[in-house]
């Protein structure tokens, strides 16, 4: 019987060296490639085959284009639609997660968990069927269907909604700035305190909510 073939793309060296020798526990397991970022793990998968990507959500690279989180898991689904995704994450709100969820992936796991459930969901996604880990269970329980659906979005200023409408389109903020005629100090003050109204401390975070709340 074929190995399931395994790659792992965390920015974090530790993460995935702990992901590695869980799996490496496993005989039908088999880790076949390791990335640090979104170019490299794309560069990967372009030259070897897997069947499951266990990834973490967020992985800022510098220099390289402002592609990660959910823009990132839909690329890898264009490209590459027969792999399995198993999304690693320490996010904990609970609209993101049930927005990483819906969005295609195959497995939701928290990565300070316990890696125990790791190798279930790699089997589990590889035969077709979806997995999410306990905790991630439990978060979504805590919050609660009904609370999640009436959750209320904060109240962004019209130049703050305007601003963060541009830049999850896919424009930079000096892009923004130049569009909307502002200083990019402005645009980027804007910004910024509409992540703090909404919660959010990166970028990945920031288009993950909106589109969670249908607002991307």
């Amino acid at each position: 019987m074929p190995k399931i073939r395994v790659v792992v793309a965390d920015d974090h060296p530790f993460v995935v060296i702990g992901v590695r020798a869980s799996l490496a526990l496993h005989e039908t397991i088999e880790v076949v490639g390791e990335a640090n970022g979104p170019q490299s793990l794309m560069r990967l998968l372009e030259r070897q085959p897997c069947d499951v990507l266990v990834t973490d959500l967020t992985m800022p690279e510098a220099g390289a284009p402002a592609e990660d989180g959910l823009r990132l898991m839909r690329r890898i689904r264009q490209s590459w639609p027969q792999i399995r995704i198993i999304v690693l994450t320490s996010l904990t709100n609970a609209g993101i997660l049930r927005s990483i969820m819906t969005d295609g992936v195959s497995g939701v796991l928290n990565k300070t968990g316990s890696m125990e459930e790791l190798a279930t969901a790699v089997r589990t996604v590889s035969y077709g069927r979806s997995y999410v880990s306990k905790s991630i269970l439990a978060t979504l329980a805590e919050a609660g269907s009904e609370a999640s659906e009436m959750t209320v979005v904060p109240r962004l200023s019209p130049r703050e909604t305007e601003v963060v409408g541009l830049f999850v389109s896919g424009l930079s903020i000096s892009e923004i700035a130049r569009r909307l005629d502002r200083n990019v100090r402005t645009v980027s003050r804007q910004k910024r305190d509409a992540m703090l109204k909404l919660g959010v401390s990166n970028d990945p975070g920031l288009f993950a909510f909106m589109r969670a709340h249908g607002m991307a």
